[in-house]
């Protein structure tokens, strides 16, 4: 099921999603989407990272913790 999503864009903020859709060829929303998604993925990671930085007694890089979820 998919859910709906009203948002308030500024007009410059407007004006670069429109030129970079029109270049790229895709809808707005399948940008937005993936911009959140690609936030989210970004949060959760970090999220991990910081709970197993502090468990363990050396530290992880990012390709570590990329590798480990991969």
């Amino acid at each position: 099921m998919e859910d709906t999503l009203t948002i308030t864009l500024t007009p410059e903020l407007k004006a670069t999603l429109d030129n970079l859709t029109h270049t790229e060829g895709i809808s707005p929303e399948t940008l937005v989407q993936k911009a959140v998604e690609d936030y989210l993925f970004i949060r959760q990671f970090r999220a991990l990272r910081s709970q197993l930085m502090q468990k363990a007694q050396t530290n992880y890089t990012d390709d570590d913790i990329f590798e480990m979820v991969s």
